[in-house]
């Protein structure tokens, strides 16, 4: 007696895990006291991108411990680490903050809402000092260099803070070449010349908690001014 051929039962594929809609890359050298709050105040659903660069306070393994995606990137600059998480990117919009709990990372999908609204190409943080977060050689060195960049480029902007989000592949297209403390700087330059949108939104700065200090200091900011101003003049306009 011949039996029907019983019909497969479909498999059921296991759910996909979701792509990540924003991934924040945190550059980190020796930030292991600062780390702990600044992971925990990523937004839900985004990833945690940590560029180690060269710590020895044991920074990897707190970031690894909070479930960070960590990188490690051998070529000291805060370019450097900076371009290896976007190398190590994968979401849509990719985002930038520093990691030593100056900046609250909570404030972005207010970022990530212009951008992906198409109101905005790139959103930059403008700083708004608390007491004590922002030493008056390294706000001038900045004011400086602002100006020096609107001339350059037309925006209207006041700060050249790391707190910024745009489109991963539009980033990418910029061919970003600094690895050093020009890198923001050159992606604004770059972003300008391509005709992006580029807003500021206020934002706190807040009195850093992390053990790398080194841009507090004159020799940090003079060395920040310095690859900012070599950034300008490849640019072809001299920094003032």
């Amino acid at each position: 007696m011949n039996h029907p051929t019983p019909t497969p039962t479909p498999l059921t594929a296991p759910e996909a895990t979701p792509p990540a809609p924003v991934d924040l890359v945190l550059p980190c050298l020796n930030e292991a006291a600062a780390l702990p709050w600044v992971l925990g105040r990523v937004p839900e659903g985004w990833r945690a991108v940590v560029v180690d660069n060269g710590s020895d306070d044991g920074s990897a393994e707190i970031a690894a411990a909070h479930g960070a995606h960590v990188v490690t990137e051998s070529l000291r600059g805060f370019g450097a680490a900076c371009h290896a998480g976007l190398e190590a990117a994968t979401a849509d919009l990719v985002a930038f903050c520093d990691c030593d709990a100056s900046l609250d990372p909570a404030l972005l999908p207010a970022f990530a809402d212009r951008v992906s609204s198409g109101a905005a190409d790139l959103v930059l943080g403008r700083r708004r000092p608390a007491p004590g977060s922002w030493p008056l050689h390294a706000r001038l060195g900045n004011a400086a260099l602002a100006r020096s960049l609107r001339r350059r480029t037309g925006l209207g902007l006041r700060d050249l803070g790391p707190l910024r989000l745009a489109r991963r592949t539009a980033l990418r297209e910029l061919a970003l070449s600094d690895r050093r403390s020009g890198y923001p700087l050159q992606m604004v330059v770059r972003a300008a010349e391509a005709g992006w949108r580029v807003e500021e939104r206020d934002v706190p700065y807040l009195p850093r908690t992390g053990t790398s200090k080194v841009t507090g200091t004159w020799r940090g900011t003079w060395q920040a001014v310095h690859d900012m101003r070599r950034v300008l003049a490849a640019a072809g306009t001299e920094a003032r």
